[in-house]
């Protein structure tokens, strides 16, 4: 019998609209037939050919007395597939030594992340989106992994994937992430965490809440051996802070997790890093053995470091101090058997090699944005009149938009482009001020109308993104491969 893949003469004679090309690692034997996606120029599809076909297909013809079904890309299909070749499906993949996540706010950036991390020994969190992206790009966590779905098909990933539903706040968004089949949860607990405990007095600290003698008699006057010759300690004072900014958020972790992950094979991130206050080392090993007394299982855990993680940019801060701090923090992570987490790690190429190397190459680090400034690289490359256009109207709405982000960039830093060549226009995405512009605005881009209702860029972009995608697959290859090179040189 013929394969699928060797038949599109075939194909492009019996279907209503004609196939371009069949995507040759998408095919698959199963076992009433074979499958394969198709392009067909503005929009991609699956061909089944076979009996029983098990998906709901929108077009039927006969090839060598064969049925084949053209089957289009909806989140019926995705769960279909899920149960058909289970390595489109996530699967927990938190507890490898590494892992990465790779976010994508448009849906179609999964291909350029396989290309990268198919060279590397670490395992991928594809379908990786926060709620705030997800409110503001209109989309939901189905169409998330949906689109992810299909390009791990298309590009035949069989290595395994994650699913993370990100910085979730409430049960009611973790409970949604998990119903959609997300494998694992990054629960944010900055709502429940009280910095300014951090710069108390002790009386001030005890006129908030005392102290519970148990905590005292179990942490005050010993010194607790982590792994080598680090060691953490407590005085009264710096308890009493850990006890008050953290109490909360331990009370609250653990509220989530006996609620719908204890028992589970859904993996737990803990997240503390959305806060203007540092995670004290001694402050890290006080929450971690709250949460292990309290009984709560996770995998990882999100200080917040020294310095400054801005979204889009590279580190902001004293490298010195954060190798310091980070050994300590590691050799906490070490001594309660998680991995350290390293959250908007997008383009935060001056700190990666302190992080593959102090973890001895165990870690999850999330990058998002990023591939998004890609997209609008590969824009201002190839369609500079477009990326003028979102340009200008960025500007316009970047004081709003800074309400959802902690960003350093001011308006009046933001380069004026107007008698900028259209060739020096993608030098823009090298610039720290423009790169947090365009990245704290997609929101507002992607969503922006015409007086007619019309979506302003949208659909523009996408139109674009799509006849320029296997440019935007090299760009992105590129990109990710310099944050992986970076995190595991030797690997």
């Amino acid at each position: 019998m013929e394969k699928l893949i060797d038949l599109l003469p075939s194909l492009q004679d019996k279907l209503q609209d004609k196939p371009l090309a069949l995507y040759p690692e998408s095919w698959n034997q199963l076992e009433n037939g074979q499958l394969c996606m198709a392009d067909f120029g503005s929009y991609d599809a699956i061909l089944f050919w076979g009996r029983n076909c098990p998906f709901q297909a929108d077009e039927v013809v006969e090839i060598d007395q064969l049925p084949l079904a053209k089957v289009p890309l909806t989140h019926e299909t995705a769960v279909c597939l899920h149960h058909l070749l289970p390595f489109t499906a996530p699967q927990p993949v938190l507890g490898q030594d590494r892992s990465f996540g790779m976010g994508d706010r448009l849906g179609i950036a999964t291909l350029g992340h396989i290309h990268a991390i198919r060279k590397y020994d670490v395992y991928p969190i594809f379908a990786q989106q926060s709620m705030r992206e997800i409110k503001l790009m209109n989309r939901t966590y189905d169409d998330v992994l949906d689109r992810v779905t299909f390009q791990v098909l298309q590009a035949g990933f069989k290595k395994g994937y994650g699913a993370d539903g990100d910085h979730l706040k409430s049960l009611e968004e973790v409970r949604y992430a998990i119903d959609c089949g997300y494998t694992m949860i990054t629960l944010d607990c900055s709502e429940h965490i009280r910095g300014e405990a951090a710069s108390m007095s002790g009386m001030e600290l005890e006129a908030l809440r005392p102290l519970p003698a148990a905590l005292e008699q179990e942490y005050l006057g010993r010194s607790f051996q982590l792994t080598g010759d680090v060691s953490v300690q407590f005085t009264r004072t710096t308890l009493h802070q850990a006890y008050l900014i953290y109490g909360e958020a331990i009370s609250f972790a653990k509220s989530i997790y006996d609620a719908c992950i204890a028992g589970s094979s859904v993996e737990l991130e803990i997240s503390i890093d959305e806060t203007e206050t540092p995670t004290t080392p001694a402050q890290h090993f006080f929450a971690a053995n709250e949460l292990k007394k309290a009984g709560v299982v996770f995998k990882t855990m999100a200080p917040r470091f020294c310095g400054e993680f801005q979204k889009g940019i590279d580190y902001i801060g004293d490298l010195a101090q954060f190798d310091e701090e980070f050994k300590v923090h590691v050799a906490v992570a070490d001594h309660f058997g998680y991995k350290i987490s390293v959250h908007s790690g997008s383009d935060k190429f001056a700190v990666y090699p302190s992080v593959g190397r102090m973890t001895h190459g165990r870690f999850h680090v999330k990058t998002s944005g990023t591939s998004w400034l890609e997209a609008l690289r590969l824009t201002a490359v190839a369609e500079p009149a477009l990326f003028r256009e979102l340009y200008a109207y960025a500007i316009g709405v970047f004081p709003e938009s800074r309400a959802n982000y902690h960003v350093s960039t001011e308006p009046e830093q933001i380069p004026d482009i107007s008698g900028m060549a259209d060739k020096d226009l993608p030098s823009l995405l090298n610039l720290a001020t423009s790169r947090q512009l365009l990245h704290i605005t997609y929101g507002k881009i992607m969503n922006e109308t015409n007086p007619d209702g019309s979506l302003r860029f949208k659909d523009r972009l996408y139109r674009f993104w799509r006849e320029h995608r296997a440019e935007y697959d090299s760009i992105l290859e590129r990109h990710m491969d310099r944050h992986l090179s970076l995190l595991m040189p030797h690997m």
